[in-house]
């Protein structure tokens, strides 16, 4: 089975379906555009409606484009097939205006062109029961990310996921590392985790090379304590207020059962106060 016969099972004609497989070479849009396509589709929408010149010529002759994101080297994960209208032509001005592309800007992405065509990308219905678990093979070079679908018939299928692999099972909690802007952008999924997850966390401001340890628990564990900081950048705590809160880098030390109590979190946070020096070296006021 390959993405040639299955787009003429669904009525599309692979002559003019365009085939683009998603790598940014930004690296915090990298690691978030499977998040976006999953929870912000406006956005990721946004990612690729202005297009370099060469691929622009092939998007004016496509009815559609089925966008896929390089999640692995020579694999490429579904997101949706999309019906394309009539494009208009942009300006920088108008793009750093339009809500989803600033969002993508805020992540690295440049402006790019004084003028750019904004294709309409309209998500249809069509493999929608794939989405996210479909996986094909990208043949040949990777550095071309987009292709006829009727001149590549050899898009074979993978695999086919059970689950959605956009926004796939939180790390280890060892392997964890969140920056500070990425708190309250993080998936629906991995919300639910951290919200049955109580511990000791640490943050490490990367601008003073100093950290700060704190516990989580009672309600919403460490999301609840997490997205506090997303909002007020300290949380409270008086040296932490002093900073600027896009150098904060969190983690989470030790992971605590769950009728762990109240007095046995505060014991274990300070243990770990004394033993990475955060009172008075770091950032712990106590």
């Amino acid at each position: 089975m390959d993405l040639h016969q299955l787009l003429i099972q669904e009525g599309i004609d692979p002559e003019s379906t365009l085939v683009m497989r998603h790598r940014p070479l930004e690296p915090q849009i990298r690691k978030e555009l499977m998040w976006l396509a999953a929870e912000n589709p406006d956005v990721y929408n946004a990612y690729q409606q202005c297009q370099s010149p060469r691929v622009e010529r092939q998007m004016e002759q496509a009815s559609h484009l089925a966008s896929f994101i390089g999640h692995e080297p020579g694999h490429a994960l579904f997101v949706g097939v999309y019906e394309n209208g009539i494009p208009r032509k942009v300006s920088q001005s108008w793009r750093s205006r339009n809500s989803a592309f600033k969002e993508l800007m805020a992540l690295g992405l440049p402006n790019g062109p004084d003028e750019c065509l904004w294709f309409d990308l309209q998500l249809t219905s069509i493999l929608e029961r794939w989405q996210g678990k479909l996986v094909i093979k990208w043949p040949g070079k990777e550095l071309s990310y987009s292709r006829w679908a009727h001149k590549n018939s050899h898009f074979e299928v993978e695999v086919i996921h059970d689950e959605s692999q956009l926004t796939a099972n939180i790390p280890n909690w060892r392997s964890l590392v969140l920056k500070w802007d990425e708190l309250d952008r993080i998936p629906k999924s991995w919300k639910a985790a951290l919200r049955e997850w109580r511990g000791i966390y640490y943050i490490f401001d990367t601008r003073t090379r100093k950290g700060y340890v704190g516990s989580a628990y009672g309600k919403e564990n460490l999301l609840g304590r997490w997205l506090g900081y997303a909002k007020t950048g300290h949380g409270g705590n008086r040296k932490l207020r002093a900073l600027k809160p896009n150098g904060f880098v969190f983690s989470i030390i030790e992971r605590m059962s769950q009728d762990t109590s109240a007095d046995e979190m505060v014991a274990r946070e300070n243990e770990w106060k004394v033993r990475l020096h955060t009172r008075g070296f770091g950032l712990n006021d106590n």
